[in-house]
């Protein structure tokens, strides 16, 4: 755990950012698989331009998945998202659609046969994590920065801000103190925006937002508030720049705050480790800290494809853990079955629940009732304290 005085910087991407749009629609590929068989294999790409949607990727599902119905999914998605401009516009778009059957040297590895259990989907290492810094057991940093985002978001849909378009980011950056952040020390927010708006407007718009997002007393200077730095963002989202799935791992992640094992999630049904085992590596990390068994916590996980239990499993308090690392790890593996199919079956993962990941983080985030984002329960936060007599 760092002490001293010290900047750090997170950046977010809203839902209409081009590697964003992609992301979107390949969850809800996953999604639409999901929902006609929830043993699909699903890992779908997704490429975005001026007017134009690119899919590619291998899935093994029900004939009721069409390339017609994926077709229209991710028209669907596009149009959710809100993109009804002249260079991209989710009825006028071409959509190009190459995927194909899954690999049977894949699926031989993967599958579950006589004795042999489900293996993963890939050799990797995932990385989770937690911190008390805010109310979400995440990063101060990346947690404000989506939370900006989200709130411009709301505004637009709801026609409150009808001159706000869908593409936009932003950055916080944060002074701490003795680890802890204290305040904001410059905010860039760039945000995608109608003709007939100047910067001058954009930057009166996008202020409340960003002062009801931060704690009372945490607004940057004036002179260190950015927003449209370049002056104008007309054009924007995938005709502006081509966007890719699984580009912003680490806006998805702690903002560049903790570890990340470089697997994309998006795309990805729950047999792919990448995505459901670095859920269960931040689920596990959120109810240490939220046992009070450290203020800081990351955790690894480490897979081989086709095998079914974790090569390696990590615990690290970071300087803060109040019981022993090893017996911690320990514990973890008792109270949670870490293989592939443990993991999905623990946090009932094979269900349509990814398209709502695909913007402001997937942690961080608040338990759905469906089940969406369970890698946010704190339900083993009493096992914990049992095991180390908390």
């Amino acid at each position: 755990m760092r002490n001293g005085s010290y900047l750090f910087t997170s950046e977010s991407v809203s839902e209409g950012h081009p590697d964003k749009v992609c992301d979107r629609v390949s969850d809800a590929i996953v999604d639409t698989f999901l929902t006609h068989d929830p043993h699909s294999r699903v890992a779908v790409e997704t490429l975005s331009t001026t007017n134009r949607i690119v899919l590619a990727g291998e899935v093994r599902g029900p004939a009721a998945v069409t390339g017609e119905l994926i077709e229209e999914v991710a028209r669907h998605a596009v149009k959710e998202i809100g993109y009804e401009q002249e260079g991209f516009h989710w009825k006028k778009m071409a959509v190009d659609n190459f995927i194909h059957e899954q690999s049977a040297d894949i699926a031989q590895g993967v599958d579950a046969a006589g004795n042999k259990d489900e293996g993963a989907g890939d050799q990797g290492i995932m990385f989770g994590f937690a911190c008390r810094e805010t109310e979400g057991f995440m990063p101060a940093p990346i947690y404000f920065s989506h939370n900006i985002l989200r709130s411009l978001a709301e505004a637009r849909h709801s026609g409150a801000e009808p001159g706000l378009l869908p593409d936009a980011k932003s950055q916080v950056t944060l002074e701490y103190i003795d680890g802890q952040p204290t305040r904001a020390t410059s905010i860039v927010v760039s945000t995608q925006h109608g003709e007939n708006l100047d910067q001058d407007q954009v930057r009166e718009i996008v202020r409340p937002h960003v002062v009801n997002v931060l704690p009372e007393g945490w607004m940057c200077p004036e002179e260190e508030f950015y927003v449209n730095p370049t002056g104008r963002f007309v054009i924007g989202g995938p005709d502006g720049d081509a966007g890719l799935t699984g580009r912003k791992i680490i806006v998805d992640t702690y903002g560049g705050a903790a570890p990340h094992g470089g697997g994309a999630f998006s795309g990805k049904d729950p047999t792919k480790v990448d995505r459901s085992a670095a859920y269960a590596a931040r689920y596990l990390a959120k109810n240490v800290v939220a046992a009070d068994l450290a203020e800081r916590c990351t955790i690894q996980l480490s897979y081989a494809i086709g095998v079914s239990k974790p090569l390696s499993v990590y615990v690290n308090g970071l300087g803060t853990a109040k019981v022993d690392e090893g017996k911690l790890a320990k514990t973890l593996q008792e109270l949670m079955d870490l293989s592939p199919r443990g993991i999905r079956e623990h946090l009932s993962l094979s269900r349509p629940i990814y398209a709502r990941t695909a913007a402001y983080g997937h942690f961080g985030r608040s338990p759905d009732a469906d089940g969406g984002f369970s890698w946010e329960r704190t339900d083993l936060v009493d096992p914990l304290r049992v095991a180390f007599g908390a």
